[in-house]
């Protein structure tokens, strides 16, 4: 009996509207002290607020479950993007209700208010869809769900906790890589800003000979086919196949810089994953290296079915370090890991050409034996403080300072490209598609 009083006792709440019946109540019997005319009305209100009292915990505690809940989410949450999730919902009543829900998410998303309002009808149910976005990978834990059911009297709640307690890991950014998945396959990457790489010549990668119709390059015809056939006869060539393209990404302390919520980190990882994806589907072998003052994850590489859950199982745990790239111990892991030309796409970042420098001797022996696209990031805040106008002293200088190192990284990009580096200048939120479409122009100029 004790404990069914204490359960009572902590699941029941009183509404606002029992508040307002209850200063009710008293606004009267103040009144009947001044207004003697008034007579027993005051207590007969109050004693009909206490009955209809009885009468909401009667209906809202006469069955043990009145409502049910549960949440459903996916197994797990991609990076930086809009997760949905939601909250199924169930009257179990004989009369309508009105619920508020409380989803107990991560402290990580510092959110509050994660609260839904809304009305069942007898045995009516519902789904209550909401987005959540990461901006960390790592495992997030979800705590229980809390329904207040209010009857339609509304003058009590009553509390139901429904343990839903779930850890879900926050991956890198698979739903971007399906994205763009879905665009290659249906060849409509234009539509998200990959640009159409014109074709310069042909590969030498045989595939068959087929008929010749109208349009088709008249120096590939085969001859000997057309003899054979008395029609003519053209060979046709594809993409070449099976080269090697590497995603490195540096962990050290210049990749900790957040941008929009996201380290820099965190958005070479979400480029990696995706570039991975198109280079397999473009029937291309993907491997990763990450490195930070010591090595970090090699992963060979390769093009089975699997592959691409390996990498980003791999790259799932990876996190910044606190020192400086060690680029003799890269040189070295890729001299010995990689065999053959491949190309090699460093993530990292410069914000000085001292920064460059310090690594470039390194960066042009690897450019010797591998096709090596260095990718690194603009720095989208001080572009904003570069075009502001300056009012005063103070901006001036700082705009000045803003611009001289935009400028610098202009000359980063230039220097790279004077011993024969490519690189990419991008900002963090286009890194994907930047990318991308460099991958893209290799393979249609046949660089590698």
């Amino acid at each position: 009996m004790k404990n069914i009083i204490s359960l009572f006792y902590r699941n029941l709440f009183l509404t606002n509207r029992l508040f307002s019946c209850l200063a009710g109540s008293v606004v009267l019997f103040v009144l009947s002290f001044f207004f003697p005319w008034m007579g027993i009305i005051p207590e007969l209100v109050f004693w009909a607020l206490v009955v209809l009292i009885i009468i909401d915990i009667i209906m809202l505690y006469k069955t043990s479950k009145g409502v049910f809940a549960k949440r459903h989410a996916p197994e797990r949450l991609s990076n930086s993007d809009n997760n949905e999730l939601g909250v199924y919902i169930e009257n179990w009543y004989a009369f309508n209700i009105s619920v508020g829900i409380i989803d107990e998410i991560p402290f990580q998303f510092q959110k509050r208010d994660v609260w839904f309002k809304t009305n069942l009808k007898p045995r009516e149910r519902k789904l209550i869809n909401y987005t959540l976005r990461p901006t960390k990978r790592g495992e997030y834990e979800f705590g229980d769900i809390r329904v207040y059911a209010k009857s339609p009297l509304g003058l009590i709640r009553r509390r139901y906790n429904f343990s839903q307690a779930k850890t879900l890991p926050v991956y890198p950014s698979f739903l971007q890589m399906r994205k763009y998945e879905l665009m290659a396959i249906s060849n409509r990457l234009t539509d998200i800003g990959i640009k159409k790489i014109r074709r310069i010549g042909h590969s030498l990668e045989f595939e068959q000979v087929k008929t010749y119709v109208a349009g088709d390059d008249y120096r590939t015809i085969n001859w000997k086919a057309t003899a054979r056939q008395s029609n003519l006869m053209v060979n046709s060539y594809t993409d070449e196949k099976s080269q090697h393209v590497y995603c490195v990404i540096d962990k050290s302390r210049a990749m900790k810089m957040p941008f929009e919520g996201l380290s820099l980190l965190d958005y070479a990882i979400n480029a990696s994953l995706v570039l991975s994806n198109v280079a397999l589907l473009k029937e291309d072998k993907a491997g990763l290296i990450t490195v930070s003052e010591k090595l970090g994850a090699v992963v060979p590489a390769d093009r089975r079915p699997a592959h691409l859950n390996k990498i980003l199982e791999v790259l799932y745990k990876e996190k910044t370090r606190y020192l400086e790239t060690n680029m003799e111990l890269l040189y070295s892991t890729i001299r010995k890991v990689i065999k053959q030309r491949s190309l090699i796409v460093f993530f990292t970042n410069y914000e000085s050409l001292n920064a460059l420098e310090r690594q470039l001797p390194f960066l042009k022996r690897i450019a010797k034996y591998h096709l090596l696209l260095v990718v690194f990031f603009e720095n989208t805040e001080l572009k904003k403080l570069s075009e502001q106008p300056a009012d005063d002293v103070e901006g001036i200088y700082i705009k000045t300072i803003a611009e001289k190192f935009a400028y610098d990284k202009k000359l980063i990009v230039k220097e790279l490209a004077k011993h024969g580096i490519q690189s990419i200048l991008s900002a963090p939120q286009n890194l994907t598609i930047n990318t991308i479409n460099r991958y893209l122009e290799i393979k249609a100029k046949q660089k590698l």
